[in-house]
């Protein structure tokens, strides 16, 4: 007897589901962009390390940097550009994503999208503003936020807890470098052969000078609460210019600049072989 056809309703499509090819695009051209920043990044952080002093290893001092270089103005817009597309992705996955997961997992992987748009839309705007030529390094901009979160009732709390909070995320990139879990953002081919053995070295080098950046800047944080004093809070910048003061600062500030570099390339082959 032949099976008649299921007339179960199909569930749903997601606007980001595997075949919509125009989502794939929009991941592959945002990531280019963010490799390059951080690749700037560690080269900013090399040369701080070499004792040059005048710019800043954060991604706002990435697009200064960029800006100086013939044709700066088309880089910046085109890492701008690239930027908000990241926005988009990381808002659909936000909005629509990780439906494989459930429950608290989904929702937890939903809120890490929507802080991901979040970050990139700052890196975004703060190359607008470096085109438009209103863009200052990183610095002052986050003094007056803290400040203002300082000033807020109950602000000394919510600065420690801000702190501990990118120092939760700093270990939990170092626990990624350790268990190689980022590996699933590469596709089959990507993890695997000699490219894939490089990538994968590349991705864990970079992923624990992550963790070490971030948890260097939630100790600022908390240490800006403590103190009640908003101004000894930071970025990226300041805090690899503390690593710097610290006994073999350089040594190790340049270690933490390669690993940041290094992430710029596992970006990039993420972008090439962005996994579904």
């Amino acid at each position: 007897m032949p099976t008649r056809p299921s007339t179960a309703p199909s569930s749903p499509r997601s606007p980001i589901s595997p075949d919509r090819d125009w989502v794939d695009w929009v991941a592959r051209a945002g990531l280019v962009a963010y490799g390059v920043v951080y690749l700037m990044i560690g080269w900013l952080a090399i040369q701080l390390a070499l004792g040059d002093r005048e710019g800043s290893p954060s991604s706002s001092g990435a697009m200064q940097e960029l800006a100086q270089q013939p044709f700066g103005g088309v880089l910046i817009w085109l890492i701008s550009i690239g930027m908000f597309l990241l926005v988009l992705w990381q808002g659909l996955e936000a909005a629509f994503g990780h439906r494989d997961e459930d429950g608290g997992k989904r929702v937890a992987k939903r809120l890490s999208s929507a802080g991901k748009a979040v970050v990139y839309a700052v890196i975004g705007i703060s190359g607008v503003k470096v085109a438009l030529g209103s863009g200052s390094s990183g610095g002052k901009g986050q003094e007056t936020l803290t400040a203002k979160l300082m000033n807020a009732p109950a602000g000394q709390v919510l600065v420690g807890i801000v702190g501990l909070a990118i120092i939760g995320y700093g270990i939990y990139q170092v626990v990624q470098a350790w268990t190689e879990s980022f590996a699933d953002k590469l596709d089959g081919e990507g993890r695997s052969g000699r490219s894939g053995t490089a990538y994968l070295a590349f991705g864990k080098a970079g992923y624990a000078a992550r963790g070490v950046a971030f948890v260097i800047v939630g100790g600022l944080f908390c240490y800006a609460a403590i103190t009640h004093d908003p101004q000894k809070s930071g970025g990226l910048d300041q805090a690899l210019f503390e690593v710097l003061d610290k006994p073999f600062g350089p040594v190790m500030l340049g270690l933490i600049a390669v690993g940041l570099g290094c992430y710029g390339v596992f970006t990039l082959a993420r972008a090439r072989h962005l996994s579904k």
